[in-house]
C-alpha cells in the first residue's frame, strides 16, 4: 500500500536496526503526552522476535531527512501499534497510518483493529474522529519510590521460587489460561509467548516467580523485569503479568505475590514499580491496596473493518 504522505516524506516495511529508532519515536509521544516514557528497547526486541511474527509484512515507517518520525506495526490479530513524532504531528501522517493498519488488517481478515492511547492525547482525539469507539479504560499504577511495603506473608503451605527451564510450559498455560478468562483474543502460541518472557533480551531467573503449594503444585506466576528511564540505569521495573489459580484466589496469594515481585526488584536495582491494568481484569483494588497509585490513564479504540 502507499501512503499519502506529504511532501518530503519516505516509508518502508522497517527491519530489525530500527527497533532504537521506533523507541525514540513512542518515547517522544510519551514524554509529550505523559510527561516521561516507560518503554524500553527490550520491549520492542522481544515483540519482534516473536517466531510467528512477520516485520516486513507487519511494520510501515515514515521518514523524514533520513530519520525515522512515524510508523505503524499490526502487532497481532486486532493490534496495531503508532507514534508520530509531536514535531511531525498535524500533516496527515497519523491518518494516513490508520488507514495503512486498517488495509492489512482488512487483508488478513480481521474483524476488528485498534490500538491502546493516553486518554486525551493527540492520538486519541484523531482516533474519535476517525470513528474509533472506545472498548476499555486502562491504567499505569506506580509503587511510588518511598512507600514502604507493607510485609505480605504467605500462607502457611505456599512458597514463591524463581522459575526453572522446566517451569516455562506450566508457567505459560496458567498466566494464558488466566489473561483468557476475560481478555478477547487467541491463545498466545508457547514460542511467542516465551520470546516476551524468558527470551526477552536480559532475562534473569527472578524476572518469572513462580507460586507452589506444599505438594510442589504450580498455582501462581509473575512476570516481572527491569525497566530503564531516559538517560539513566534501569531503576524501574516492571510487572508484566501476575495470575493465581482460580482456585485458590482469595486467600491472599496475589498481594503476596506483588510484594514478592516489589522486594525483588527492589533488590536488583529498582526504586520505583509499575503495572498497567484495565477494565476488563477488575484489579484495580488490588494494586491500590497494596500501596499502587495511579500515574496514567489510557482508552483502548477499535474500528470495525
Amino acid at each position: 500500500m502507499d501512503l499519502d504522505l506529504p511532501p518530503g516524506y519516505t516509508h518502508r516495511p522497517l527491519t530489525s536496526a530500527d527497533a532504537p529508532a521506533v523507541l525514540a519515536a513512542i518515547a517522544a509521544e510519551e514524554v509529550a503526552d505523559l510527561g516521561e516514557s516507560s518503554m524500553t528497547l527490550e520491549d520492542v526486541q522481544a515483540d519482534w522476535a516473536r517466531p510467528s511474527y512477520d516485520i516486513t509484512a507487519s511494520t510501515v515507517g515514515v521518514f523524514h531527512d533520513g530519520t525515522l518520525v512515524a510508523y505503524a506495526d499490526l502487532s497481532g490479530p486486532g493490534i496495531a501499534y503508532t507514534a508520530v513524532v509531536p514535531d511531525h504531528r498535524g500533516r496527515g501522517i497519523g491518518t494516513a497510518l490508520a488507514g495503512w493498519v486498517q488495509q492489512r488488517a482488512r487483508a488478513a481478515g480481521m474483524e476488528r483493529v485498534g490500538t491502546q492511547m493516553p486518554k486525551g492525547s493527540a492520538a486519541d482525539r484523531l482516533m474519535g474522529d476517525l470513528g474509533y469507539d472506545v472498548l476499555w479504560t486502562a491504567w499505569d499504577l506506580e509503587l511510588p519510590p518511598d512507600r514502604e511495603l507493607a510485609a505480605r506473608p504467605l500462607p502457611a503451605g505456599y512458597a514463591i521460587s524463581d522459575a526453572a527451564e522446566e517451569d516455562f510450559t506450566s508457567a505459560w498455560t496458567l498466566l494464558e489460561d488466566a489473561f483468557l478468562e476475560w481478555s478477547d483474543r487467541d491463545r498466545l502460541p508457547l514460542d511467542d509467548f516465551g520470546a516476551r518472557v524468558w527470551g526477552r533480551p536480559g532475562y534473569e531467573p527472578w524476572n518469572l516467580r513462580l507460586l507452589h503449594d506444599a505438594a510442589g503444585e504450580l498455582l501462581g506466576a509473575t512476570h516481572v523485569h527491569l525497566a530503564g528511564g531516559e538517560g539513566d540505569a534501569a531503576t524501574s521495573a516492571y510487572v508484566a503479568r501476575i495470575a493465581v489459580r482460580p482456585d485458590h484466589r482469595g486467600r491472599g496469594l496475589a498481594p503476596a505475590m506483588l510484594v514478592d515481585a516489589f522486594s525483588q526488584a527492589r533488590a536488583h536495582g529498582a526504586t520505583r514499580s509499575y503495572l498497567s491494568t484495565d477494565t476488563r481484569a477488575g484489579a484495580r483494588g488490588l494494586y491500590e491496596r497494596v500501596g499502587m497509585v495511579v500515574t496514567s490513564t489510557w482508552v483502548n479504540r477499535s474500528i470495525r473493518l
